[in-house]
């Protein structure tokens, strides 16, 4: 992390699927909190927990240079990241950077590991995403808890047109919610 702190001409960095952790990812915000621009960076898949993401993803929001955290193409229409062990770390890196994509209308999460955290990160950025149509969420762990938040955040989404919520933990209090 320490070169990425005088780095001047590094613009995108994919560091996915090497387990740097929450250690790892302090240190990478403490680089991006100065460096001005690397734009793409990938951080899925490294064992970050919740609480180590929850830094980078305030960073990101507020270093608006910056276009995504989870590798993301500044054209990329579609990502298919199913399968993958995606868990709710990871959900909410994706999260941020819906928050502020103006171009990828479908994304697949199918077969991970998102819980209800992350279908509360992604739910939150369904709220202020205005491109998103498509959303495959299916079998991953998303109770009731995450499909309350999914159902606030259709209430204020009008572009979402597939949600796939198949193979969840969604029992009768989050269909309700849904409904």
């Amino acid at each position: 992390a320490e070169a990425l702190r005088g780095n001047a001409v590094l613009t995108d960095l994919n560091l996915s699927g090497n387990g740097i952790g929450d250690e790892g990812a302090k240190a990478i915000g403490e680089a991006l909190a100065v460096n001005g621009v690397l734009k793409h960076i990938n951080l899925l898949r490294n064992n970050i927990t919740v609480e180590g993401a929850a830094p980078l993803v305030e960073l990101f929001r507020e270093r608006r240079h910056m276009k995504s955290l989870c590798g993301l193409k500044p054209d990329q229409a579609q990502a298919d990241l199913s399968s993958q062990c995606l868990d709710d770390a990871d959900a909410m890196l994706i999260g941020a950077d819906l928050e502020f994509n103006e171009v990828l209308t479908e994304l697949d999460l199918c077969y991970n590991d998102i819980e209800d955290t992350g279908a509360e990160a992604l739910a939150s950025a369904l709220r202020v995403n205005g491109v998103l149509k498509f959303l495959h969420i299916g079998a991953n762990g998303i109770g009731d808890e995450g499909a309350a938040a999914i159902a606030e955040a259709l209430r204020v989404n009008g572009v979402l047109t597939t949600l796939n919520l198949r193979y969840n933990s969604i029992r009768a209090e989050g269909a309700a919610a849904i409904a």
